[in-house]
């Protein structure tokens, strides 16, 4: 997902496609055009591409792995292995792995075995995302399956509850 804040563009998760890659790289250099860079990883299976592009940009930026630019907070999962960011501009939460689409307008947590290398299960992990709640949020921005374009919020909520409600 590429996001311009300010002067940078920041590029969560990125992968370029095997298909076309000269080709989407032009319009990638077209798009940022020379403007500072910032390259942020959700979770580590998600590193996919970040070295190409951090090298590819790094003359761009002073730091381009994990710089957080003014407008982009981390709201760290700790001890369910994903880093989630909030950007505030866009009422607008980014996920990698811990938030899956499950219909239009819908998502759920993701499954149990994604879950294997935290110290986490669906109901712990649905505990440490509840303060997201807390924000005004509107979108809901995720890897897997078709992303809510708004009621973010109530959306996020149901897929916590419903997590909640298999453990009772």
């Amino acid at each position: 997902m590429l996001y311009e804040v300010g002067e940078t563009v920041v590029l969560f998760d990125p992968l370029v496609p095997a298909e076309g890659r000269a080709g989407f790289l032009e319009g990638l250099d077209e798009r940022i055009a020379g403007r500072p860079v910032s390259v942020l990883t959700t979770v580590r299976w998600h590193r996919r591409d970040r070295e190409l592009l951090a090298e590819r940009y790094r003359a761009n930026s002073s730091r381009v792995w994990n710089a957080i630019p003014p407008g982009v907070v981390r709201k760290p999962v700790r001890g369910g292995g994903e880093m989630i960011y909030w950007l505030p501009a866009v009422a607008a939460l980014v996920f990698g792995d811990t938030l899956i689409g499950s219909g239009p307008g819908e998502v759920r947590l993701c499954p149990e075995s994604w879950l294997s290398d935290v110290r986490v299960d669906r109901a712990g992990l649905a505990s440490l995302m509840r303060p997201l709640l807390e924000l005004p949020v509107e979108l809901l921005l995720i890897s897997h399956g078709e992303p809510p374009l708004h009621g973010g919020r109530a959306a996020l909520a149901r897929a916590l509850d419903e997590a909640d409600a298999e453990v009772k």
